[in-house]
């Protein structure tokens, strides 16, 4: 699994918190805890499928455009993480005169779609606001460095 998913995750729950108010990068970078321009990259997907809305300039950010109980994480997943479950290399070699090796990448690759078709059924089922209430008190971020220090 990508950390993209994860990142895009925080980042829209960070903004549902946030009650209308808007972000900018620095902030969510600082509440993910990574570079800014990996937070853009992945703000970046987001905005262009719909799920943020952007105003630049001095007081500029980000802002959810949907309500965070109709963003589901299956969806989110498939966007920036869809087929990354299986890995980039697997054992064997079509065409071997082994019949483990000559089937093991084909075999395996229908475990990992299988797997991932699970998982993405899964993420499915939970919205963003399902994690914004699993990580508690749904108290809104504020966009003070000293309190995303505290609170983020």
């Amino acid at each position: 699994m990508n950390s993209e998913f994860t990142i895009a995750v925080h980042c829209l729950v960070f903004l549902s918190m946030k009650d209308e108010s808007m972000a900018n990068s620095e902030d969510l970078s600082h509440s993910v805890g990574t570079h800014p321009a990996r937070v853009r990259k992945v703000l970046s997907v987001l905005r262009k499928n719909g799920y943020l809305t952007t105003k630049e300039g001095a007081h500029g950010g980000y802002l959810l455009s949907r309500p965070s109980e109709e963003i589901k994480l299956g969806e989110l997943y498939r966007l920036v993480a869809g087929g990354s479950l299986g890995p980039n290399w697997c054992s064997g070699e079509s065409g071997s005169n082994c019949i483990v090796s000559s089937n093991m990448q084909d075999v395996m690759g229908s475990i990992y779609d299988g797997g991932e078709e699970a998982l993405t059924s899964y993420f499915d089922s939970i919205s963003i606001e399902d994690v914004k209430h699993r990580i508690g008190n749904g108290e809104a971020c504020s966009s003070s460095k000293n309190e995303l220090s505290s609170n983020g």
